[in-house]
């Protein structure tokens, strides 16, 4: 993407009146980064244009999410819709794939989606689950916390069955009243940083260190985080603010993985960074009456989706950030 220093025209579209609202900013090295600016409305255009203007390339995805899935509907987009229909999991049979906080949610999906392939379930959980159990995994580790240094160096050595060729690191906390400036919750901020950013560390750590993950390009590192965690986004999707811990953590997590991804080049091992897509668990359940509008899914649709992303991941593309709804790209 040409980087330039004149004055930016930026387009943004609302989700509520499909109005467009552009501003002008000073030095702006992307689309996706834009300085001070002061917004005036002009005349409503279709559905199709304003999603034209609001996609600047190919190689992003769109903040808004109700446009996005518009997007997706208005160009019977397969890709979106329908990932059961170019999907392929048999790339997993016989894989060793490790996966933290696989008791419930988008990572109990992703166990139960692995198992049906034919591959092999490490689960690295702070508790089980009678779903998790019920998929008789290869290994289970519980009383994992991964706000813990102690547990998770503790980690390599109950696996005991060898290497793992995919580490999956899912597990996350999402604290649930909405952070207002008037109702901070400074402890509950750090913890799901500690868990979020801090905790995928310690569990890459350890296995790395401890010669479970392989440097000849057969194992990958996958970071489960958010599009919440882009900076660029939060004008569109946070126009008034708010959930500070949240975004916070995911973008701690997301600057950890980068630098994750950037070290372990020289071990040949490449780093993923996903956004797994609005899945209907527990952890979105205070966002429900959007779950329709914004194109939620099953936890095992989007198991999938995650699923046929990591099947591509290679040194070539270590260390991007990726929506998992439509394999494109997340600006940071």
């Amino acid at each position: 993407m040409m980087l330039t220093r004149a004055l930016t025209t930026v387009f943004t579209v609302s989700a509520v009146t499909n109005t467009i609202f552009t501003s002008s900013s000073l030095p702006c090295i992307s689309a996706f980064t834009v300085g001070s600016f002061s917004s005036t409305a002009i005349q409503k255009p279709s559905i199709r244009s304003s999603l034209a203007m609001t996609s600047s390339s190919d190689r992003y995805t769109i903040a808004d999410q109700p446009a996005r899935f518009a997007r997706a509907k208005e160009e019977k987009n397969q890709r979106y819709l329908d990932i059961a229909s170019i999907y392929d999991g048999s790339y997993l049979k016989g894989k060793r794939v490790a996966i933290t906080g696989a008791n419930r949610g988008i990572g109990l999906s992703l166990a139960k989606e692995l198992v049906s392939q034919g591959g092999e379930l490490v689960a690295i959980c702070r508790s089980s689950s009678d779903e998790l159990e019920a998929l008789k995994p290869a290994e289970l580790l519980t009383g994992i916390d991964f706000t813990s240094d102690s547990d998770c160096d503790a980690i390599s050595s109950k696996i005991k069955d060898g290497p793992i060729d995919i580490l999956i690191n899912n597990a996350g906390y999402f604290y649930e009243p909405v952070e207002k400036i008037d109702s901070l919750n400074f402890k509950e901020e750090m913890l799901m940083i500690d868990i979020c950013a801090l905790g995928p560390l310690r569990v890459t750590s350890n296995l790395y260190n401890n010669g479970l993950l392989k440097s000849d390009g057969s194992s990958s590192v996958i970071m489960i985080t958010s599009q919440g965690g882009s900076l660029s986004w939060r004008t569109v999707q946070n126009p008034t603010g708010g959930d500070y811990g949240h975004h916070m953590s995911k973008a701690a997590a997301n600057m950890g993985s980068v630098l994750l991804a950037q070290e372990f080049k020289q071990y040949n091992i490449p780093v993923a960074i996903l956004h797994p897509g609005f899945n209907k668990t527990g952890m979105t359940a205070k966002y429900k009456h959007i779950w329709d509008i914004e194109g939620a899914v099953d936890a095992s649709v989007g198991a999938m989706r995650v699923f046929h992303e990591i099947s591509k991941v290679n040194m070539e593309n270590t260390g991007k950030f990726i929506n998992c709804e439509d394999g494109l790209e997340i600006p940071w």
